[in-house]
């Protein structure tokens, strides 16, 4: 993803990359981040070492071992952050959502526009048919990458917990079934994660009712949709005031 954001960033005119972070032990450190991109030389060199130059919005797409010093030194500089690293511990959340007390912080578990309009929809569509006849029952089945280390992926839970909200309180989040569960009770959604080769990740919400049924389905061919959704909430956030914001804010989406 630190590729695709370099290599997208670098064809956009209004941006300029002035730091390129990575781990010490990454085997490309010292050489131009544009080339391990696949673009052409931007003149900046892959590094480890937090930049002295002054930097208007970071973007963490990492992983969750380097989201606590991606923040500290973010806070330490007063620099607006975009994370769109998922997986986060619940202590990172809560040290992440501290941080937003001091610096404006672009938080969401994806950064698809595709997929932030869906999470609209299915909310939507669980707020309608709460009380339908018969009852309605929500499945979420996503898809992703056999590298993946998180299941259920960040967007599914974020799914989950936007129709949770219109569904009620007594929801229940159930991971996967197996042996004699019993019937299926009405006020429970169900996440199942697949791991199967090189997939940049889908999701399909399943709203069943008797007779019928609604299936949203949001799909990514391949992973630029979130390096420049990442883009996106960055040019949004540079100037915000400080707080914790969404891709919902980025789009002008009412939560």
């Amino acid at each position: 993803m630190g590729r695709r954001v370099v290599a997208l960033a670098s064809e956009d005119n209004s941006l300029q990359i002035v730091s390129a972070i990575d781990h010490e032990s990454n085997p490309r450190r010292g050489q131009d981040a544009g080339v391990i991109a696949g673009f052409a030389p931007i003149g900046v060199n892959l590094t480890s070492v937090w930049p002295e130059e002054e930097v208007d919005v970071v973007i963490d797409f990492s992983l969750p071992e380097a989201i606590d010093r991606c923040i500290e030194n973010c806070v330490e500089a007063t620099i607006p952050l975009v994370v769109a690293t998922t997986g986060l511990s619940e202590a990172q959340q809560a040290k992440l959502k501290a941080a937003g007390e001091l610096i404006p912080v672009v938080w969401a578990p994806s950064m698809s526009l595709a997929v932030n309009l869906t999470m609209k929809l299915a909310a939507e569509v669980a707020e309608t048919l709460d009380d339908v006849a018969g009852g309605l029952d929500v499945e979420i089945i996503e898809r992703h990458h056999r590298f993946k280390t998180d299941a259920p992926s960040g967007t599914a839970l974020k799914f989950g917990e936007l129709i949770a909200k219109k569904l009620g309180p007594e929801t229940r989040h159930v991971h996967g079934r197996e042996g004699q569960t019993g019937e299926r009770t009405q006020s429970e959604i169900g996440y199942h994660a697949v791991r199967v080769g090189d997939n940049p990740g889908e999701h399909t919400i399943v709203f069943g009712m008797l007779g019928e049924r609604i299936e949203l389905k949001v799909a990514a061919s391949n992973r630029d949709c979130y390096a420049s959704g990442a883009i996106a909430a960055a040019k949004w956030l540079i100037g915000r005031p400080k707080g914790i914001y969404n891709m919902f804010d980025v789009l002008g989406l009412d939560a």
